[in-house]
């Protein structure tokens, strides 16, 4: 049964109204369903016209994946700088603690040395002021001490003589201070030595003097040569060992040059 006045048979085409519509309708589909925005393109072959941003109310095609795509590649991007971020911190934290350990490491190493430098020195200071030697050199002790005679003032000889022919050197015994030197009555040319350990040494009848008062000598410097000046029964020298400058404060100067270490 035929309904119409329409030809049994024969269908005509859409119109180009419905053929629009359904463009439409496309485009709004695959907006909602995800469908890549390409695959729109037949639809707007079909028409005369490809419908306006106002007709569609779309602004761009951007499918679920692609924007996916993106969000990841940011976050992979984030990523990547913050690991970056963190090396780099690791790095400079890494290369500041070994800066430090290697200042730490290098101010030790001169506290050592200072402290080695120091001692050394205090050693060698120490040897100095300790180091003592014998007045005259390949000599011996022609009169020892508190010899009795009537050559002496006081009744006995209050130092001990080294054989010695006039003008052989005359050695300070010990590191010193000179607080004596030029002429000491019946000691002639003589010179008195001031020690760092408070003693004093005098040095008689020399012909000639090599130091002058205030004068810093160590041991084994010259100060004089011998002689027989002032009382005196000929060349020689006479060497005492005191516990003050003055006369009258002798002390056995044999022991005192063996206490230091002196072979006499």
């Amino acid at each position: 049964m035929a309904f119409g006045s329409r030809a049994a048979g024969k269908h005509r085409g859409s119109s180009r109204l419905s053929r629009k519509t359904a463009g439409y309708a496309g485009i709004a589909a695959l907006a909602t369903t995800g469908v890549v925005g390409s695959l729109a393109g037949p639809a707007f072959a079909a028409s005369d016209k490809a419908p306006s941003m106002e007709d569609t109310g779309l602004n761009a095609v951007v499918t679920a994946e692609d924007l996916q795509g993106q969000i990841e590649a940011q976050a992979d991007a984030q990523e990547h700088a913050a690991e970056a971020a963190a090396l780099k911190a690791k790095a400079e934290a890494e290369a500041k603690a070994r800066a430090a350990e290697a200042k730490q490491k290098a101010e030790e190493k001169a506290k050592a040395e200072r402290e080695a430098a120091e001692r050394a020195a205090r050693e060698e200071e120490r040897k100095r002021l300790n180091t003592f030697v014998v007045p005259v050199e390949d000599s011996y002790v022609s009169t020892q001490w508190h010899a009795g005679g009537g050559m002496w003032s006081s009744g006995s000889h209050t130092g001990i003589d080294f054989h010695a022919a006039s003008g052989t050197t005359v050695h300070a015994v010990g590191t010193g201070t000179v607080v004596e030197a030029g002429w000491g009555g019946a000691y002639g040319n003589n010179v008195v030595i001031k020690h760092a350990d408070g003693t004093y040494t005098q040095y008689g009848h020399m012909s000639s003097l090599s130091v002058s008062v205030g004068d810093q000598v160590s041991a084994g410097q010259q100060i004089g040569l011998s002689g027989s000046t002032g009382n005196s029964s000929g060349p020689h020298l006479h060497f005492e060992a005191r516990t003050g400058a003055q006369y009258g404060s002798d002390i056995d100067p044999v022991a005192y040059l063996r206490s230091h270490g002196v072979d006499v």
